[in-house]
């Protein structure tokens, strides 16, 4: 690991990779301070390796843009284990780097046919509207739970599950990413919970094989990447990358974004008052929730960054909400600002790991906070929000708020091409 006498790094700035961290609020305010003094900074660690931070928006989209001198083979989150990283290189999208990166990339894109953009909007569409008024009627909701539905049921049709195993989807994936309260952070339980997945799409792959649909673990089965199929090992880590991405990001950006809505109540009026606002305000949901805490990168060679020098072998830990909040690129960026614009936040990175299912999660956000205002009359918080644990989502266990029925209600339709990968 590099040397350096950097006089700021001498005032040893705190461990960002703490979990702890993340469970109150005010860690925007830790972000500024640290982002003032050094958007580039040295973390010595006694218990693990030693990072870099980067937490300054364009270093972080530096950082970001060049697989050619940062690579994710290395892992995509500090403190991973190095085997299971080692097993998952050059096979999982995300710790995947070019070229074969982008022919993974390609068979999967290649599921979006547009029948299946078709179905997958009618899905966001019916779920959304199914799990709004089902916490319309009990009232009293936790809006975490309302939250995990959408996505959950979305990424399932989009990777072939059956309806009828959308629930149990739910409540793995929901152990499995740290989401359940009542499962909290055991260990073996999440274990138990991923093994559980694995074998479930071990299964659904061995159907799709002989029967393909469209679905992505179709494409994955019959795909080719420069000649060659995938292996069943290599499908079935880019179903599990699939299933944490195509969850996380929309639940929690769902659950933070009416968060956001209820603390500034004069955004809440005016998206009421002017539903073209509705684009915007997604964006501005994206940015200000920032669920992806860090995306860790490897430098390949020596670099300078920020006025650092970067060695061979470094890891480098890309503070993605830190960057979202960054006073160089936002104006007031801690101000929630429905309207912002340009808005060039980095929620779903950007470069050769642009998040394959920005189109989607876009679409779910704008679907649901659709027909959320036009249903929803009034929203009552029951509790403080409860989140989680962990320095890789800054998210939610808990909501508790109460709903009371809109007394018109009345919807924009959102156009179907809203939903589909994104055009790289």
């Amino acid at each position: 690991m590099s040397q350096t006498t950097d006089p700021l790094l001498i005032t040893a700035p705190p461990d960002l990779s703490d979990p702890r961290r993340y469970t109150e609020d005010g860690i925007e305010e830790v972000w500024r301070r640290l982002r003032a003094a050094h958007p580039v900074f040295l973390t010595r660690r006694s218990h693990a390796a030693d990072y870099w931070s980067v937490l300054g928006h364009d270093p972080a989209a530096r950082v970001l843009k060049d697989a050619a001198t940062f690579s994710s083979s290395g892992g995509m989150r500090l403190d991973a284990d190095p085997a299971s990283n080692a097993a998952a290189a050059g096979k999982m999208l995300i710790v995947t780097d070019p070229p074969r990166h982008g022919g993974i990339r390609r068979v999967i894109n290649s599921a979006f046919t547009p029948r299946m953009v078709e179905r997958l909007t009618d899905t966001i569409r019916q779920t959304a509207v199914e799990v709004i008024e089902t916490a319309l009627d009990q009232g009293d909701a936790d809006f975490a739970q309302v939250a995990a539905r959408l996505p959950v049921s979305v990424i399932s049709d989009m990777l072939g599950v059956p309806r009828a195993d959308w629930d149990f989807m739910l409540k793995l994936t929901m152990i499995a990413f740290g989401a359940d309260e009542n499962a909290g952070t055991d260990p073996q339980r999440i274990a138990e919970a991923h093994t559980e997945l694995l074998v479930y799409y071990d299964n659904l792959l061995a159907r799709r094989r002989r029967d393909p649909q469209e679905d992505i673990v179709s494409a994955l089965a019959h795909g080719t990447v420069d000649g060659a199929p995938l292996t069943d090992e290599e499908i079935l880590l880019n179903c599990n990358g699939l299933i944490s991405g195509g969850n996380e990001t929309t639940r929690h950006a769902t659950i933070g974004g009416l968060l956001a809505l209820l603390r500034a109540p004069d955004q809440w009026a005016r998206l009421r008052a002017e539903p073209g606002l509705l684009p915007s305000a997604v964006q501005e949901i994206l940015r200000f929730t920032s669920p992806a805490l860090h995306v860790l990168r490897t430098a390949r060679r020596e670099v300078d960054l920020g006025g650092h020098r970067i060695r061979t072998g470094d890891q480098v830990a890309v503070w993605l909400p830190a960057a979202n909040r960054d006073e160089a690129v936002f104006a007031d960026p801690d101000r929630f600002d429905i309207a912002r614009t340009p808005n060039r936040h980095l929620t779903f990175a950007t470069g050769t790991h642009f998040c394959l299912g920005s189109a989607l999660a876009t679409s779910e956000l704008t679907i649901f906070f659709e027909e959320f205002l036009a249903r929803v009359g009034q929203v009552t918080p029951r509790g403080a929000p409860r989140r989680m644990q962990s320095n890789l989502i800054w998210g939610f266990t808990s909501l508790p708020v109460t709903l009371t029925r809109r007394a018109t209600p009345s919807r924009r339709p959102v156009p179907a091409s809203q939903v589909g990968p994104e055009d790289l």
